[in-house]
């Protein structure tokens, strides 16, 4: 059983060596986990030292690279479980969302999501397959591993054709899906609900810019706190619920499809930009999550 190291909570905030050019409002959570006790230090994830032992819980904060080395990353998440410290979130849920492939699992068990074919390189007809196969115009490509909308291509069979040699390139020895292009993104944009240990906080609407379809404010992209409606609501917690183990914080992306009904984009439970400015009270909500979450995990026996 791991033993919490009281008094003086540490907390290991991973983030990347360079943060420059990122839209990162996480340090907005760090007074009110000082509140309850929590001293925080900012950790590299490419770090060296690995003396993860030192602190009482390690949360997966911004370390918004690591599909450039998902293997190394992965590795540096084992050796925190390993430790003493409590890895926030659980290592067995963060494995399972590395790959946008979880949102398979989900649709397994009952969750609208954007219709996705599955394919882990590109072989020749693939694309053009896609087109023929959703009956659409444009279709989005994006690798299984990724953050911040890299490797993401929207495509018509014109462009598609016209940088072949460059989606060869990109995927030829990278699993990808490919969706179609849900135009509801564009005119209206894409839902965000944020939940701390299963429980909803607040909620996001990202437009992004008119000549542009990524959300990420990095590209430009609008971000509004909304007030969602009641099916938005719904949809999240239906989603929430096919989560296990439950996770101490999460983001659930939707995007109203054709017919109405809202679908599942991401369920980002690994380092997801959680928003904490667009709320007043979500800062606090996050730190009574992780709080809460290190607290049940010391109950909980060996890791």
């Amino acid at each position: 059983m791991k033993a919490l190291k009281v008094p003086g909570k540490r907390c290991a905030y991973l983030t990347m060596e360079n943060t420059d050019g990122w839209s990162i409002d996480a340090d907005l959570g760090f007074p009110p986990m000082e509140a309850l006790g929590w001293q925080i230090d900012a950790v590299p994830w490419r770090t060296t030292d690995g003396n993860w032992d030192q602190f009482d819980a390690v949360y997966i904060g911004t370390p918004w690279d690591y599909p450039e080395d998902p293997g190394h990353f992965l590795s540096v998440l084992e050796s925190i479980d390993r430790s003493s410290a409590i890895l926030v979130n659980d290592l067995e849920l963060v494995r399972w969302s590395m790959a946008k492939t979880y949102l398979r699992d989900l649709e397994a068990k009952g969750a609208a999501i954007v219709p996705s074919l599955w394919h882990e390189n590109l072989a020749p007809g693939v694309i053009e397959q896609a087109f023929d196969q959703y009956g659409t115009s444009q279709i989005i490509v994006k690798p299984v591993v990724s953050t911040n909308a890299r490797f993401t291509f929207l495509l018509t069979r014109e462009r598609a054709k016209k940088i072949e040699r460059e989606l060869a390139a990109t995927f030829r020895n990278r699993p990808f899906v490919i969706q179609p292009f849900v135009e509801n993104i564009q005119r209206e944009g894409e839902f965000s609900l944020f939940y701390f240990n299963c429980e909803f906080s607040h909620a996001t609407l990202k437009t992004p810019r008119a000549d542009d379809f990524r959300v990420q404010e990095e590209y430009g992209a609008e971000v509004l706190s909304i007030i969602p409606e009641p099916g938005l609501l719904d949809a999240g917690e239906r989603v929430m619920r096919l989560v296990d183990p439950m996770p101490a914080y999460a983001r659930a992306d939707f995007v109203r499809g054709p017919d109405g009904r809202f679908l599942v984009m991401e369920l980002e439970m690994i380092e997801p930009s959680l928003y904490l400015r667009m709320d007043s009270q979500a800062p606090r909500r996050f730190a009574e999550a992780i709080d809460k979450y290190v607290a049940n995990a010391m109950t909980k026996g060996p890791s």
